[in-house]
């Protein structure tokens, strides 16, 4: 197909310069269902190329997929979700439902499940390449649910996602498994019930977890959080529950193998700790020396506080903390409540303000946190907030399970927020990663690529 014909006459400064550059990139759009153009994703990233989109119908697809393209952005489209079911298949590439080989792909509105592979480690998501973003997709019942290799240069977001039952049983697969990247920003996520591994484990040099549901529930996770190796992590603004099956005393571990991270300091802030493990536990649990602030957390429940060396401020541990239904894991605060009013400024880490920006909305969603009477809470959420609707258990992005209007509450910031406001990277966002770089850049690449329509 011959490109557009180009009127030079009216082209000025910028846009001269746009127009004269080499070629014109042209992402395609691969479409992928019934009556498409491929019939199922593998056979669409056989022939993806840098830069294109891919659309998958709403549908059940019984294959796996290797992506090896650049800046891909792959999105289930139509009514649900696309649900790539591997239950029962032998994977042939003994990794994942889909290995990302390429750098800078984006995943959105996807389900996996089932991925298993004799050594235990079958994700439904293998991430080779540098650079991921998820979004609003759901991981069930693999044995892993995002596993990410050892990539220095890389930066993860996971963002409105739900994490459940994922694990092997063995203690070493998870519902998300972030090794050593850049930085990895979990957010307005929900992680529950996975098999005796972590909800969330992250050796990240960076970890940002802001405003997510992590919460055992009925299953036997691990720990909640597991950091083994340390690194720069803020915690802000979530709700993290321990089960009465849990396999781990501790909530969250930091720097148990080893704080061997370039950076060792500690954030956890405005943070709402319920263990409902009979036998209690460490809520937080530091085992290497970093800079440590835990500051206007609520602990719930039998155990330790904080075990290790840590600067406290404001934290308040009871068993009497006002929440409105914490066995639906309502942990908003009731009137009565002894949180309210019992925080400080949390301050800043050096550079920016620690202070929660957001709460969480069940499912997989956030709000702006407001202060309104000007003084500051203890916990995760703000009093005065009311629970969102969907607080009674509702089934995440699935339409017509209870709670569930059938869409997912936006996140501020990312796309199709038309609310403005603070973006995640506005006080505790804190800082997620270089996705605003790497966009930057792969515009450029793209710019220079070859137009090409499918």
């Amino acid at each position: 197909m011959r490109s557009p014909m180009i009127d030079f006459s009216i082209a000025r400064g910028p846009l001269l310069f746009c127009l004269l550059m080499p070629a014109v990139a042209s992402a395609a759009t691969l479409t992928v269902g019934p009556g498409k153009t491929y019939a199922t994703p593998a056979a669409a990233a056989a022939v993806a190329r840098d830069g294109d989109v891919i659309e998958i119908s709403a549908g059940v697809y019984r294959n796996e997929a290797i992506w090896k393209a650049h800046g891909l952005t792959i999105r289930g489209v139509g009514e649900g979700r696309a649900h790539l079911d591997a239950a029962g298949l032998t994977l042939a590439n003994r990794k994942a439902i889909w290995v990302i080989q390429g750098n800078g792909t984006t995943v959105e509105n996807i389900e996996f499940s089932g991925a298993s592979v004799p050594d235990k480690n079958g994700a439904g998501i293998r991430q080779e390449g540098s650079g991921l973003t998820v979004r609003n997709c759901y991981f069930h019942d693999n044995q892993n649910g995002v596993l990410a290799g050892d990539k220095a240069d890389s930066d993860i977001l996971i963002e409105s996602s739900w994490f459940a039952r994922n694990g092997a049983g063995d203690g070493q697969s998870h519902n998300m498994y972030i090794n050593r990247v850049r930085s990895f920003t979990l957010r307005f996520s929900y992680s529950q019930g996975a098999k005796v591994g972590h909800l969330v484990k992250s050796r990240a040099y960076r970890t940002s977890i802001l405003y997510n549901r992590l919460t055992g529930e009925e299953g036997n996770p691990s720990y909640e959080i597991d950091l083994p190796n340390g690194g720069r992590v803020e915690v802000v603004g979530n709700l993290i529950q321990q089960g009465t099956a849990a396999e781990n005393p501790a909530l969250l571990s930091f720097g148990a193998e080893e704080a061997t991270n370039p950076e060792q300091a500690l954030f956890v802030i405005n943070n709402t700790f319920v263990n409902d493990r009979t036998a209690g536990g460490t809520f937080v649990r530091i085992v290497s020396s970093p800079t440590a602030r835990i500051i206007n957390n609520l602990f719930i429940g039998a155990g330790t506080p904080v075990s290790g060396t840590a600067t406290q401020v404001s934290n308040l541990v009871t068993d009497r903390a006002g929440l409105v239904d914490p066995a639906r894991f309502d942990y908003h605060l009731k009137a009565t409540s002894p949180a309210i009013n019992a925080g400080t400024d949390p301050g800043t880490d050096g550079t920016q303000s620690l202070a929660p920006q957001f709460q969480y909305v069940h499912p997989l969603g956030g709000e702006p946190r407001q202060r309104l009477d000007g003084a500051w809470d203890v916990g995760a959420f703000e009093y005065g907030t009311p629970p969102s609707p969907s607080t009674d258990g509702g089934t995440p992005g699935v339409p017509g399970s209870p709670g569930e209007d059938g869409g997912t509450p936006v996140v501020p910031g990312s796309p199709g927020e038309d609310g403005g406001g603070p973006t995640p990277d506005a006080g505790c966002g804190c800082t997620t990663s270089g996705a605003a770089s790497s966009t930057l850049a792969l515009l450029l690449l793209l710019a220079l690529g070859r137009r090409r329509v499918v």
